[in-house]
């Protein structure tokens, strides 16, 4: 049902990067200097089990961001412009991207790939990414299986989590999974 209401065009790619990836990077850094100020910091970035880097099918892109020793925003960046590019080029199959919600797979997993960067970056702030669970929203359709309530158990836990918890992790509602 889904891919017969969503429209994979160049555009609506674009649209879900600088939604999902650009705009929270952006956001971000407007609001690190505030959180800085704070006793007790948190960031916690809302992603998707499709986030998830078993999801990303290009090789290229994958051990880029697998390799968080190496990883910096700007190999993130890139890896995201390759995709937008060959998604312009209509090139997605061919150079091995996802072929299903492809912008919003590469968008999730290069947030992630953002909250593990800036959790070594800033150390002060206690910065992990969480997937709600699949929530009865418009996004879902409202075909999820937890209510928004439900769906909110994970980020707020981590929100609220005492000084020294978790920071630059990945969490599969309330447990630990991995990137």
């Amino acid at each position: 049902m889904v891919k017969q209401v969503v429209k994979h065009t160049y555009e609506t790619d674009e649209l879900c990067l600088r939604t999902n990836y650009y705009g929270t990077k952006q956001v971000t850094q407007a609001l690190i200097p505030l959180l800085l100020q704070s006793h007790s910091p948190r960031i916690v970035n809302l992603s998707s089990s499709l986030g998830q880097l078993k999801f990303l099918s290009n090789e290229r892109a994958t051990e880029v961001l697998r390799n968080v020793d190496d990883l910096t925003e700007e190999k993130i960046d890139q890896v995201v412009k390759e995709f937008l590019e060959d998604a312009k080029e209509g090139l997605l199959e061919n150079k091995g991207w996802p072929v299903s919600f492809s912008a919003y797979v590469v968008s999730k997993v290069a947030l992630n790939a953002y909250t593990r960067i800036l959790a070594k970056k800033i150390p002060k702030i206690s910065i992990n990414a969480v997937h709600p669970g699949f929530v009865k929203t418009d996004l879902s359709f409202n075909g999820g299986e937890l209510t928004v309530e439900e769906g909110a158990r994970g980020p707020v836990i981590l929100a609220l989590a005492p000084d020294g918890g978790p920071s630059g992790l990945y969490f599969y509602q309330t447990e630990l999974s991995t990137f």
